[in-house]
């Protein structure tokens, strides 16, 4: 038998939810997941797990998952899933970056800052709100001072590194917990003609060696999770260099103010805030002018 996609529609936050509930499921066993815009005014979103192999799904299983969106199965013989995968992949604009597939490279204007990540590779091609806020913040933060030396904590794809490389041309450490991340991250580096700026480590928050080649920083990024970025607040700060300044994503708008005060404790103070969907980007600064709380 050929391949199967099962598919379900919803609003764009109700796909996002069903779309990582089923990445966990699905994903990480080899089986792509997809979420495509079918109409933004309508607010209607589409997510897709497609199977190699018909007659090897536990159909029950996959219902189970899509508990509360009815999904429709449709069997697909003659289709190429990544094709498909790609062509629901639309390109993700951040201000001036462009996040994109090598299917899109005639979509890339002359101004973009385009970073060519493909679909199916470590977290991070743009379409996750955190990715994408991160970006934006990166564009703003640079704008108005341009580090000497910047750290990518939990790079994954290696987007967000390549972004600051492309935008400020300076010298980048990106490390990850994850050393299959590290090695797609290293890849996509040199395809994006980064690879002179940035450099690539496997990690545990800040153990590797490199850390004492590159402290302190003038710029953090760190799209994780809430809470490994509160406990990881004092160590962070210690690495960071006078007036730098720190952009923290992967946090929930419920969560903001927790994380706010684990790293004004460690005299960061809040300079700026975007919100994407349920999620938050922050920006603070090491200074004696904090703005807002």
């Amino acid at each position: 038998m050929g391949q199967v996609r099962f598919h379900a529609r919803g609003s764009r936050r109700d796909a996002q939810a069903l779309y990582e509930r089923l990445d966990v499921l699905f994903g990480e066993d080899g089986s792509p997941v997809a979420i495509t815009e079918i109409d933004e005014a309508a607010d209607i979103h589409e997510v897709s797990v497609y199977f190699e192999e018909a007659g090897e799904v536990d159909e029950a299983g996959v219902v189970h998952a899509f508990a509360g969106f009815g999904c429709e199965r449709e069997d697909l013989p003659e289709i190429d899933w990544m094709a498909q995968v790609l062509a629901d992949l639309k390109p993700v604009r951040a201000g001036r970056f462009l996040v994109h597939g090598a299917h899109d490279r005639d979509r890339v204007r002359s101004n973009d800052l385009a970073i060519e990540i493909e679909a199916g590779q470590a977290f991070g091609t743009g379409h996750h709100g955190t990715t994408a806020g991160c970006l934006s913040m990166i564009e703003t933060v640079i704008r108005r001072r341009r580090p000497a030396v910047a750290l990518d904590l939990g790079t994954g794809s290696a987007v967000l590194a390549i972004a600051i490389a492309k935008l400020a041309r300076v010298p980048v450490l990106a490390t990850d917990i994850d050393p299959v991340a590290v090695a797609v991250a290293r890849e996509n580096v040199r395809a994006n003609q980064v690879h002179d700026f940035v450099t690539l480590a496997t990690a545990t928050g800040f153990s590797a060696p490199a850390f004492r080649d590159f402290a302190p920083f003038d710029l953090v990024v760190a799209n994780i999770l809430a809470g490994p970025l509160m406990r990881l607040a004092p160590v962070l700060a210690r690495h960071l260099a006078p007036a730098g300044d720190v952009i923290l994503s992967g946090i929930l708008a419920r969560q903001r103010n927790g994380v706010l005060a684990a790293y004004r404790q460690q005299g960061l103070f809040h300079h700026q805030t975007l919100r994407r969907d349920e999620w938050v980007t922050l920006h603070l600064r090491r200074n004696l002018n904090p703005v807002g709380r």
